[in-house]
């Protein structure tokens, strides 16, 4: 299980997470929602362990992840946002690299990597330079090296991003394998339909704050709205877009002398 508990973190002094706190058991798929600027990145920064929190405590199945960091990675398998990859090496190679990080054998590494480079529709391109995949393939190999080694928890940031239809497709009936398989999930995305279809609970975090913590149908019905995309919308106080959109319009047509 992981728990984060009363996470604060700042920046300069300006707080980015202020009193986060959330559980994420295992079988679980749990949807982490907000605005850009909300404090996703911040919180999920922590719980990966790249940033310390200022205040609070993250915990890994009873254990600080900061007592041993080493051993806490060795069972997370995570897909950021942004896929920094060194494109200068193959596919193949890459979850080679992988691979020897999480202290996998060799042999292990050879099999599982190709199987599901194969599996991901990559072998063709598994002994092709990254630099030359689409942002699709990048994904998908960032997929693979986060489930090589048979993680227990994982973290999916935007994981849909530049996926056609059919691996889109694929990927969510893998969401509901891996929890089947007893692995607990944080996934992050902003497109809302998806994750009102695949997660159990949904978080919503805006300025810092987690202000719900329910399973999609929960929310929808307890604020007598159709779907988790207006909810999203009341929660976080989005602008009126449609308002906005006209305005964007009008000041768009303005003529210059």
């Amino acid at each position: 299980m992981l728990l984060v508990d009363h996470l604060f973190r700042s920046f300069r002094g300006i707080p980015a997470v202020e009193d986060v706190s959330f559980e994420v058991a295992p079988g679980q798929i749990v949807g982490f929602l907000g605005p850009n600027g909300a404090g996703k990145s911040t919180t999920v920064k922590m719980i990966t362990g790249m940033l310390h929190p200022n205040d609070g405590h993250i915990f890994f199945e009873g254990c600080d992840i900061h007592d041993d960091l080493v051993s806490y990675r060795k069972v997370l398998g995570y897909v950021p946002e942004e896929a920094h990859i060194y494109t200068y090496l193959s596919g193949l190679e890459y979850l080679q690299l992988v691979g020897r990080l999480r202290g996998m054998t060799e042999a292990a590494i050879e099999d599982k990597a190709c199987s599901l480079l194969a599996l991901l529709n990559l072998e063709s391109w598994q002994h092709t330079p990254i630099s030359s995949y689409s942002k699709g393939m990048r994904q998908r190999v960032l997929l693979a090296a986060a489930l090589l080694h048979d993680p227990r928890l994982l973290i999916f940031d935007e994981p849909l991003s530049g996926l056609d239809v059919a691996s889109g497709r694929l990927f969510k009936d893998l969401l509901e394998l891996l929890a089947a398989e007893g692995k607990a999930v944080l996934y992050i995305s902003h497109v809302l339909e998806t994750v009102e279809q695949v997660c159990d609970r949904v978080i919503v975090i805006a300025r810092g704050r987690i202000l719900a913590d329910a399973p999609p149908a929960d929310l929808t019905g307890l604020m007598s709205l159709p779907n988790l995309e207006s909810v999203f919308a009341q929660l976080v106080q989005q602008q009126d877009t449609r308002s906005a959109a006209q305005q964007i319009v009008e000041v768009m047509k303005i003529r210059h002398a």
